[in-house]
């Protein structure tokens, strides 16, 4: 837990999730920067292949010249020990000593591959990939997961599959694959983790707000930690603000938005690609704002960075900012 943490608000320590598109090493360094807040950041899942190197995109993603003071930690998307272990062995070879497992990704494409989330529908071939690669590394290992495929029913005898390895911390979603992110997160499950598990328990689920964090730490003052995923998009400053740091501003938010637009620019080719990246941002930062709708719309519409800008430009000077986002749009 960060130092002096525990003293004052005595809230849990908090992750920044992966997210797919998202959070890639330019948003995390600007984040990092500008924000701060998070104890550690989780890459976007890395999906190797046989026996092969990382894709450019993966490899640019864990460079370390690329995450300088940002507490990284690679998540791997695979059901193929082999594949897991020669990618360990990469990013060990970039110095990393902590690395994920990700059972968790509820996307139809990941789970028909038997990855992800799928891949708890396989227990035997679970417990079995689960063996080889605690007896194949010598890195931290840490899970996130899902409960189920359909029915929570199924995380009592998957969770017996995970004590019997020593996994560096279990972070779970208390969903099923199907809800995707529907429904409420069913914390009787959670609990069963906190109650069984020989190894630190880590929540993840619907924390989109300080109010909502403060609840759940109420509820479960003995977890450690907790992740933050869309709410943490939609709010940049919420995980600093935890702990008593300013809400987000015109000023902080241009500075965090105008860093990652000349990430993009630099990195790379073409308007159309660099303003795909941010209109993804933009369906959780635009409820920053109040009454924006118009302003949306234009974003959505814009064509060209320039024309982009200026409309960016507009709805910062046009519009005040909230000091928390407005949430709703998360809870339907």
């Amino acid at each position: 837990m960060t130092a002096g943490r525990e003293g004052s608000s005595r809230l849990p320590a908090r992750y920044a999730a992966p997210m797919e598109g998202i959070t890639g090493y330019l948003y995390r360094n600007a984040h990092r920067r500008v924000f701060g807040g998070a104890d550690k950041y989780f890459t976007p899942f890395l999906a190797p292949g046989k026996k092969r190197g990382l894709r450019s995109r993966e490899l640019s993603d864990i460079l370390p010249e690329h995450n300088e003071g940002v507490p990284a930690v690679p998540q791997i998307l695979t059901n193929d020990w082999e594949d897991f272990l020669h990618t360990a062995d990469i990013l060990k070879e970039y110095g990393y000593r902590e690395i994920n497992l990700n059972l968790g990704c509820p996307s139809g494409t990941v789970v028909t591959k038997k990855r992800g989330s799928g891949f708890l529908a396989f227990p035997e071939d679970l417990d079995q990939f689960l063996d080889r690669i605690f007896s194949g590394t010598d890195m931290k290992i840490s899970v996130k997961t899902r409960i189920g495929m359909e029915s929570p029913e199924e995380f009592g005898p998957l969770l017996e599959i995970f004590c019997r390895y020593p996994i560096s911390e279990l972070i779970v979603h208390p969903r099923v694959q199907k809800d995707g992110y529907r429904n409420t997160p069913d914390r009787k499950a959670f609990s069963m983790a906190l109650e069984r598990a020989p190894f630190p328990v880590c929540y993840n689920g619907d924390l989109f707000s300080r109010e909502d964090v403060r609840e759940f730490s109420e509820e479960f003052p003995q977890v450690e930690t907790v992740m933050l995923g869309r709410g943490l998009i939609a709010d940049p400053a919420l995980a600093a603000g935890l702990d008593g740091g300013a809400a987000v501003t015109a000023e902080s938010f241009g500075t965090f938005h105008q860093e990652i637009l000349e990430g993009y620019c630099r990195i790379m080719s073409g308007d159309r690609n660099v303003l795909f990246k941010m209109k993804e941002l933009w369906f959780y930062m635009i409820h920053l704002f109040p009454d924006a709708g118009f302003f949306e719309k234009k974003l959505k519409k814009s064509s060209t960075v320039a024309e982009y800008s200026l409309w960016t430009e507009r709805l910062l000077r046009e519009r005040e900012i909230l000091p928390e986002a407005d949430t709703a749009f998360l809870r339907r």
